[in-house]
């Protein structure tokens, strides 16, 4: 593969992972997205437990739209929204990868706490 395409494939990954993240950083997307892990949702009743306009709700749904988050699909005057997990599965293996980091981290961590016994015994005259 030519570099340049692989660096326009990273490029592009990482606009997709951007809009993920952003549309994941507000907690009224996040609330509308666990709505539609239970089933797909109008506009009206993704913005009813925020009281918000339907204008609003719609700019919130644009926003995870572009992240790729969900699929719209208009009958007749209603505007139905359906979660797409690809997009969660993406960032959810991007995260993953730095989890060892973590895990590790996590892991000292408990050595450390688990010396607390040794210590005391030693600190004591």
């Amino acid at each position: 593969m030519a570099p340049d395409m692989l660096n326009r494939m990273v490029e592009h990954q990482a606009e997709r992972l951007d809009a993920v993240f952003h549309a994941l950083a507000d907690p009224t997307r996040r609330a509308m997205l666990h709505s539609l892990t239970l089933a797909e949702r109008s506009i009206g009743e993704l913005a009813s437990p925020f009281r918000m306009s339907f204008a609003a709700a719609s700019k919130h749904v644009k926003a995870l739209e572009k992240a790729g988050l969900v699929r719209r699909r208009i009958e007749g005057r209603t505007h139905v929204c359906q979660l797409e997990a690809k997009r969660l599965a993406e960032a959810h293996d991007w995260l993953s990868f730095y989890e060892r980091f973590w895990t590790m981290r996590l892991d000292d961590l408990e050595r450390e706490l688990r010396k607390p016994e040794k210590r005391k015994k030693r600190s004591k005259p």
